[in-house]
């Protein structure tokens, strides 16, 4: 069995700027998956870069509220929402809330750093 508690994995700022913390990553752990999850936090008034994915990603917003940006539209999220991000789309998330903006990512397949694009502002 394996079973990996949010508090042992190291936090990092990504390229986008948003906090991270990688839960489960085929190339880093001895499991037989072919996506990866992370755990994202953006403080409030904070927005993360836009940014492309070669490989689809969803978030599952945990807790907070934003507005989240995929190529041209713009949508209100909260807690509970899952938002699907096509590959190659241009996205950012704001947290326009009064506290932390928290999500899970799970990336399809897996997050490497080559796939990932950071736009200028």
């Amino acid at each position: 069995m394996f079973i990996k508690h949010l508090t042992e994995c190291s936090e990092f700022i990504a390229g986008d700027g948003c906090t991270l913390r990688e839960l489960l990553h085929p190339d880093k752990a001895d499991i037989k998956i072919r996506y990866s999850l992370a755990h994202a936090k953006v403080g409030i008034g904070q927005k993360t870069m836009p940014h492309k994915l070669r490989t689809s990603e969803v978030y599952y917003i945990i807790s907070g509220s934003g507005l989240m940006n995929i190529d041209r539209e713009v949508h209100n999220v909260a807690a509970n929402c899952a938002i699907y991000i096509p590959p190659g789309a241009t996205q950012s998330i704001e947290n326009t809330g009064n506290s932390e903006l928290e999500f899970l990512c799970i990336v399809d397949p897996a997050w490497q750093k080559s796939d990932e694009i950071v736009l200028e502002t």
